[in-house]
């Protein structure tokens, strides 16, 4: 029997077969609809002689599980909420500010700098900085603070909203260590 006629038999198994794997008569017909293009242009890979039926459940299958796959990754969002929530900011101004401030931190004296450092970039403690140092936590805050209020001084900053939510700029502004591969000195 000729591979196409054979194919266009099937039909009526595949969709009862599609309806049963998405019982949605919709998605089925759309299913049975790409397992059909698929197979049409991959009719010369058929081996004439094999079993036609299984191979075209064969592809309705694969093309079912793969869409299931896909979808089990995707995330709907009619409203764009989440679309939003992707966005980013521009960084070129975060690239700006952060050669100020590495320009500036030159400018502090080097044991505010070094207390600095360790607590806004390493991520110690204020404990672990003053065995580091050796000396008291006390005079690791102090110096960690005097050295923020000189560098918002330098860098005439009076709020944090004047630096942009950037990676860069982030963690400058809140204290917190930036992410690993980034470094202030």
């Amino acid at each position: 029997m000729n591979p196409r006629k054979e194919l266009l038999e099937h039909i009526p198994n595949l969709r009862a077969f599609a309806l049963s794997l998405t019982g949605n008569a919709d998605q089925a017909d759309d299913l049975v609809q790409e397992a059909l293009m698929k197979a049409w242009t991959s009719l010369d890979r058929f081996q004439p002689g094999t079993n036609m039926r299984a191979w075209l459940f064969t592809i309705l299958r694969n093309a079912f599980y793969s869409e299931f796959r896909k979808k089990r990754r995707e995330v709907e969002d009619a409203d764009g909420a989440m679309a939003a929530k992707l966005s980013s900011h521009p960084e070129q101004l975060g690239h700006m500010d952060f050669d100020d401030f590495r320009r500036v931190l030159d400018e502090l004296p080097s044991d505010q700098r070094e207390a600095l450092i360790l607590i806004g970039a390493s991520g110690f403690s204020y404990e672990e900085a003053a065995e580091i140092c050796g000396c008291a936590v006390g005079t690791v805050k102090s110096r960690v603070n005097r050295a923020r209020t000189r560098l918002a001084d330098l860098l005439s900053v009076e709020s944090t909203s004047e630096y942009g939510p950037d990676s860069i700029a982030g963690p400058i502004v809140s204290g917190t260590p930036p992410t690993k591969g980034r470094s202030v000195a």
